[in-house]
């Protein structure tokens, strides 16, 4: 018994930091989106001519759902790994991937600002990648889980690029009101 944690007791611990990432990351995405009006309701977007290869909402909403929970769990790894040496780094660049990835759907669906937000997807799939990479290094699993987030990113900036080409006044575009006035 010259061990400091048993099996057990270390996969114990890798459980209770998923159970608190995981969650936390699916939550901020959701709040992120709920926030920035990212729905099918949102008016502006559904004004906006859209590429050929633009998904259904609902796939979005699972994709995401998915990949939060990818990256929850890879960052659950990154935080048990207690004592490595590229923890630190590891996560730093974790934490400003995410918190760039926030902030991209209040810029693109709120602020309709589609050119800044292409820039910005740019920026967190570089962070994404040398987050990946970094990960790597703490714990080869948790940087395979990072991989179809980096696959999603690059769809997306496809998408992205795409909307801004097909709209290049986007953040002009005002759609129509829903609702109609009455006058008595």
């Amino acid at each position: 018994m010259g061990e400091l944690a048993s099996r057990d007791q270390l996969r114990m611990s890798f459980v209770r930091w998923a159970l608190f990432t995981v969650p936390l990351l699916v939550f901020l995405g959701f709040l992120s989106g709920r926030v920035a009006g990212s729905s099918s309701g949102n008016r502006w977007f559904s004004a906006l001519a859209q590429p050929a290869a633009m998904p259904p909402g609902w796939a979005f909403g699972l994709a995401w759902t998915l990949l939060y929970i990818l990256m929850g769990v890879a960052l659950a790894m990154i935080l048990n790994a207690r004592g490595a040496r590229y923890r630190g780094i590891a996560i730093a660049l974790f934490a400003g991937q995410f918190i760039a990835n926030l902030g991209w759907s209040p810029l693109f669906f709120a602020a309709h600002q589609v050119f800044p937000a292409f820039v910005l997807i740019v920026i967190i799939l570089a962070l994404a990648i040398a987050t990946t990479f970094a990960f790597g290094r703490v714990r080869t699993a948790a940087a395979w889980l990072m991989v179809p987030y980096i696959g999603w990113l690059c769809f997306a900036a496809i998408l992205n690029w795409q909307v801004h080409q097909l709209n290049p006044r986007a953040e002009t575009l005002v759609p129509t009101a829903s609702h109609t006035q009455i006058e008595l």
